[in-house]
């Protein structure tokens, strides 16, 4: 370690105590969202609410349908955030009210929707598709970009890089000298991981960031603590390497970035400071207000806002 906190400790058993202070496994929930969907939800828990502004992370399938039964998600808001698909296997078409109509996002690809101060959007599976897995991220916007104007991008190239036998794809932000196009607003950074044969390595940190490591195929290891599809290890600011053992055909992805700069709130699809800001927005959606636009060609229902609760938790 180059740390000099680590080098100094002069038995391995403080210096493997000293370490794992900074580690901790996170419980992971999961839940059927139709059409034999699992979702298994990562962030927020109870145990790490945002690993730097990455405050949702979803990994959803992999799963098989007949044609036509895929994932069909009718309009519904955003507000405060950044939507970002990492598609691993199957297609969706992407809809919004800025007048983006059925962007298909295929494998290896990724879609990044800045809601700012307000957009709506449908997730929809072509009528072909038969297969879908995907991890879908929420990025928290700073306070001086969550009111900002809507935007959407369609990045269908990522950078890979490959080494130790692990395929390395930038998802954002720059890791081994490559930087991701994804266009964030905070220091961040995705990683998506994919070892053929099973493998270890080492990876150099950024000791001002938080991290999270989540398997999205098969299993690894992080400094000894098992990744399994039912949990996620996450690691405190203050460690510069980590050493990592990836099994025969697992995937893993790998988020990072500095502790976000104040509390937030969030609800519903909204990201907020304040339950007074949540509330108009859950308003302004009922009553079909401009903020969240519309989109015409959708054949369905727009979703229904739930009830506000009468106190929220920040998320920090």
């Amino acid at each position: 370690m180059s740390n000099s906190n680590y080098t100094d400790m002069s038995h391995s058993d403080d210096c493997e105590k000293y370490i794992n202070q900074f580690i901790q496994e996170v419980p992971i929930r999961r839940a059927e969202i139709g059409q034999g969907t699992v979702i298994k939800r990562a962030l927020p828990s109870r145990q790490k609410r945002m690993i730097g502004a990455w405050c949702f992370l979803d990994h959803a399938g992999p799963v098989h349908f007949p044609q036509g039964d895929g994932l069909d998600v009718g309009p519904h808001p955003h507000m405060g955030l950044q939507t970002f698909t990492w598609m691993i296997e199957g297609t969706m078409l992407h809809s919004d009210s800025l007048g983006t109509t059925n962007q298909l996002i295929r494998p290896k690809q990724v879609n990044l929707m800045t809601a700012g101060y307000g957009i709506s959007h449908t997730e929809v599976a072509p009528d072909t598709e038969t297969r879908m897995h995907a991890a879908q991220l929420w990025i928290a916007l700073p306070d001086d970009k969550r009111n900002m104007a809507p935007q959407f991008d369609h990045y269908p190239t990522l950078p890979t890089i490959e080494g130790e036998g692990i395929e390395f794809t930038v998802l954002v932000g720059e890791f081994l000298n490559t930087r991701s196009p994804v266009a964030v607003h905070t220091e961040l950074l995705g990683v998506d991981l994919f070892a053929q044969t099973s493998t270890s390595t080492k990876l150099q940190l950024n000791s001002k960031f938080e991290y999270g490591f989540m398997v999205l195929d098969g299993s690894a290891t992080i400094n000894g603590h098992e990744l399994t599809l039912d949990n996620m290890v996450t690691l405190e600011t203050g460690m510069n390497e980590i050493e990592i053992y990836i099994h025969a055909n697992s995937r893993v992805l790998m988020l990072g970035g500095e502790p976000f700069e104040s509390p937030i709130l969030l609800w519903w699809n909204f990201v907020g400071r304040t339950q007074e800001e949540l509330a108009i927005a859950r308003e302004q959606w009922v009553n079909e207000d401009a903020r969240f636009g519309s989109i015409p060609h959708y054949d369905g229902e727009r979703l229904k806002a739930p009830i506000l609760p009468d106190r929220m938790r920040s998320s920090k």
